[in-house]
């Protein structure tokens, strides 16, 4: 690519204006960071339409409205109490034929979307691959279908993981060919019941540790195949943890990943686990991976590179922090300020 000058370009916040974008996965921790991020930081973009599903006799309104209630958008709450009204709830699921998005819904989506955001997935490592599949890669075949019929699209900007080439010494910012493809392991899926399918899973994964890992490469391979002629380019972050600046330090809403372990050490009910203290805890604050969204659909949509662009988001190249390390920080941190309702232990004390 021939050398840009960036000096020339519209600010990330001008770039936005006025610009409608679709976002999946919303509700999730990626996706609460970033619609905070982006309607604080680019107050003047257009409408933000969601995908969600119905669940719990709640409509799709008043799940949006419960979570902008919560305390990551406190803030926002604060600087503009109407900052909702910018987010359109599209009722859908990843799981259904065609999304689940209604006729209507998906002509507004057609006639209005400029940048779409993929971040819905399932992250559990332990996932039947049945699921895994109908998940993280059937659900990227779909999206591919529906952003075809956009008519404004300039980029599909798709959520990976930086382990989705896990089993490779050294990982460069290409996607690499697959095992199986895309379209054998799903004809696979649909013929075999679950009984033999978790049988054969080990066989599939290889040397990948899980299906998680194993279907977001999968997945990959066919969205550069399948839509190679929508313009494309993914972002694949490490373990994703608690915020580091944004929307306040320490923000998380789940015990995914390493808070699991921190939470689980804290309470007592952890007291060891197998693991090489010197290894890379590869772990990004969830702020930084949610500014590289924005940013690269900023720098992907004035650049029109020719080729599908990947970014990684990840410390351990450059700023390595190992898992002895972590285990030293999280047990003087425990010591000072215990948990509440040990388990084997005495009472923390007030």
């Amino acid at each position: 690519m021939a050398s840009i000058s960036l000096q020339d370009f519209p600010t990330v916040a001008q770039f936005y204006k006025d610009r409608n974008i679709f976002l999946t996965g919303a509700t999730g921790f990626i996706g609460k960071v970033f619609l905070e991020k982006i309607l604080r930081c680019c107050p003047d973009i257009g409408d933000i339409y969601v995908l969600i599903r119905p669940r719990r006799n709640k409509s799709v309104h008043e799940r949006l409205r419960c979570m902008f209630k919560e305390k990551i958008f406190e803030e926002l709450r604060r600087r503009s109490p109407e900052f909702g009204t910018k987010v359109k709830p599209i009722e859908g699921d990843m799981m259904e034929h065609n999304l689940g998005i209604g006729d209507e819904d998906a002509e507004t989506l057609r006639n209005n979307v400029s940048i779409v955001f993929h971040s819905a997935a399932t992250v559990k490592f332990d996932e039947p691959m049945r699921l895994a599949v109908e998940m993280n890669v059937i659900a990227v075949r779909k999206m591919i279908t529906l952003c075809s019929t956009f008519t404004k699209l300039d980029l599909f900007v798709h959520v990976s993981t930086a382990y989705a080439n896990c089993d490779r010494h050294y990982i460069e910012e290409m996607v690499y060919p697959t095992p199986v493809q895309p379209q054998q392991l799903i004809e696979l899926c649909s013929m075999l019941d679950d009984d033999t399918l978790d049988m054969i899973t080990p066989k599939l994964l290889g040397d990948k540790p899980n299906t998680y890992t194993y279907t977001k490469q999968i997945a990959e391979h066919l969205l550069v195949n399948e839509g190679k002629n929508l313009p494309l380019t993914i972002v694949r972050p490490s373990i994703v943890g608690a915020s580091w600046k944004e929307p306040f330090p320490g923000w998380i809403d789940n015990y995914n990943g390493p808070s699991g372990l921190y939470i689980a050490a804290g309470k007592g009910l952890l007291r060891s686990f197998k693991a090489d203290t010197d290894a890379v805890a590869d772990i990004v604050p969830v702020d930084i991976p949610v500014n590289m969204m924005i940013a690269t659909a900023w720098y992907t949509v004035l650049t029109k590179p020719k080729e599908v662009l990947v970014y990684h988001c990840t410390t351990g190249g450059i700023n390595p922090f190992t898992w002895g390390e972590l285990e030293s920080i999280a047990l003087k941190f425990f010591w000072k300020t215990p948990l509440r309702k040990l388990s084997g232990g005495p009472p923390a004390q007030s």
